[in-house]
């Protein structure tokens, strides 16, 4: 196996070059021999998504798992976000065959060694290694089938609480898993719906007048939202709306979001006197805290929505959608109309090309420049540089040989003036 396929948050490749059906096994094997001997399992779930490979790996993967003597309780395919909650019913770990967002040239393999989120960097490592070892368990498991799509749809519409209002809403389907359940969701509730696969919503959303569009990933665990105009709407403004919403209504005032997120969403949390607690890049790390802290809502820059005040958080793209909808029915505002009520933020991203044994280096080099300006900053998964109303953050991503530069600020003007200043010092010491 390459070991690039391990990577910071999963285990993820090209089919079949760096994942396939060997591949699939051999980690079924490792898996399934490690937490039964670490971890005390007799016991895990496996589910997949709807790419065109993660069946075959899926029959590979539990060929593995079985052979070290693990039963496993099969859920076949499913959205990531049903199979957290298969997790959670039956208290077990478990393998999610997914490639999250990308293509459909790639695939993997989400897992987890402990209740609260998937396996993320050491821990990804340490598979790896003993995989390595060959020291696998032998035995004679069993699979159990099962099929949660009725109660997880019913578990999510009974969480639901929608207004008189009917919702025009477009769904974008993306070729992805949420078409397995979408219809049967959406059939029970009170909206208006329109299914589309890889359409042009912003305007669609125009020509259909509908309330609100909104596009979900390959394996159902984030999303992007267009408002009546075609507007795309930041993942922080749906994050102030559904705030605004639920604060009074929650015991626990903390609210959670990424690294990336623009102060928005902070401001706006501080405004309406909540706290506001930060969390690494990567959707595990969102996960671990606001289930170990019962954390009621939170939001990660890649789309995703952790709601947790009315269930079990399993970061379900379509529950995080119909949300927002569950707003708009009980408003006579529009969408675009709730958004002009938010703090407003200006943010730019730029990757920059590294390598490995660089990337780190300069982002020291950075610290020290930083240090002899007597610039204020934290060190949080990267180096956070903080002014006032504004701040430039600049991290190693995990995932590739790539710097990524962050900057964010009330003033446009500052903005680009920001991410000069920053974009020098990373092309000055990346050379």
């Amino acid at each position: 196996m390459k070991d690039s396929i391990f990577r910071e948050y999963d285990i993820r490749g090209k089919f079949p070059n760096d994942i396939n059906e060997d591949v699939a096994y051999k980690i079924g094997l490792g898996y399934g021999s490690f937490i039964q001997e670490f971890l005390m399992q007799e016991a895990c779930v496996v589910s997949y998504d709807n790419r065109p490979s993660s069946e075959k790996l899926h029959d590979s993967l539990i060929k593995g798992l079985t052979e070290t003597g693990l039963k496993v309780i099969d859920y076949g395919l499913t959205t990531t976000p049903m199979h957290y909650y298969a997790r959670h019913i039956n208290n077990l770990f478990g393998i999610m065959i997914t490639a999250s967002h990308e293509n459909d040239e790639y695939n993997g393999f989400k897992f987890s060694f402990d209740e609260y989120s998937d396996a993320k960097g050491i821990m990804v490592r340490d598979l790896k290694t003993y995989i390595d070892k060959g020291n696998f368990k032998s035995g004679n498991g069993t699979v159990e089938e099962k099929d949660i799509k009725d109660e997880y749809i019913n578990y999510l519409t009974n969480h639901l609480k929608f207004g008189k209002r009917n919702i025009k809403a477009i769904f974008d389907l993306n070729n992805g898993t949420t078409s397995t359940i979408i219809n049967d969701v959406l059939k029970s509730l009170n909206i208006n719906y329109i299914l589309v696969n890889n359409d042009n919503l912003e305007e669609r959303v125009k020509e259909l007048n509908a309330n609100i569009a909104i596009k979900f990933d390959g394996d159902g665990d984030s999303f992007q939202i267009y408002d009546e105009l075609g507007n795309l709407v930041s993942i922080e403004d749906y994050g102030i709306i559904i705030l605004k919403n639920l604060i009074d209504k929650v015991e626990n005032k903390k609210f959670l979001f990424d690294n990336y997120c623009s102060d928005s969403f902070k401001k706006e949390i501080e405004k309406l006197n909540g706290i506001s607690v930060t969390s690494m890049i990567g959707t595990n790390y969102g996960f671990e805290k606001i289930i170990k802290d019962n954390i009621p809502f939170g939001i990660h820059s890649n789309g995703t929505a952790f709601l947790n005040d009315r269930l079990y958080c399993t970061g379900s793209a379509i529950y995080g959608a119909l949300r927002l909808i569950e707003v708009l029915s009980k408003t006579d505002k529009t969408l675009s109309e709730l958004v002009n009520t938010t703090i407003k933020y200006f943010s730019n991203q730029k990757t920059f090309e590294s390598t490995n044994d660089k990337k780190n280096d300069v982002i020291n080099n950075i610290k020290k420049y930083c240090n002899e300006k007597n610039y204020n900053y934290i060190e949080h998964d990267g180096l956070k540089v903080i002014f006032k109303d504004s701040w430039a953050y600049i991290r190693a991503s995990k995932t590739n040989d790539n710097i990524i530069l962050t900057c964010n600020s009330n003033d446009k003007n500052n903005l680009d003036n920001l991410e000069k200043i920053f974009t020098t010092l990373i092309d000055i010491y990346n050379k």
